[in-house]
């Protein structure tokens, strides 16, 4: 996707503070944190959102939810608590058309979010 931001990102062309990565997916520092620790997580494959899935996806989201909770172990943020979210479609708050998860940690998060 020539016009997609994360697409830009994985491929270099925009920097970003990289967190994880590894052949396919790549976790990195959002530019707006909305708490302490923000980090960014995406399939370095482009699928549009949540809804978008294949089942052939299942062992890539899967992969990319476990090294969410890998990289807490190792900032050490697991023990506190941390949120993870994903935002689907326009009214789903989604703003970036690359599936993506927001590791939330550091501080304590409000329920209902929004």
């Amino acid at each position: 996707m020539n016009d997609c931001l994360f697409c830009k990102i994985v491929n270099k062309e925009i920097p970003a503070k990289v967190a994880y990565e590894d052949e396919e997916i790549l976790g990195f520092y959002d530019i707006s944190p909305q708490a302490p620790v923000h980090i960014v997580f995406i399939p370095k494959k482009h699928i549009e959102s949540l809804d978008q899935l294949k089942t052939s996806d299942t062992d890539l989201i899967g992969k990319l939810h476990f090294n969410i909770a890998e990289t807490a172990r190792n900032l050490k943020i697991n023990q506190a608590g941390y949120r993870v979210v994903n935002n689907t479609g326009e009214n789903g708050g989604q703003t970036v058309f690359h599936i993506h998860f927001h590791l939330l940690a550091d501080r304590k998060l409000k329920w209902p979010p929004g």
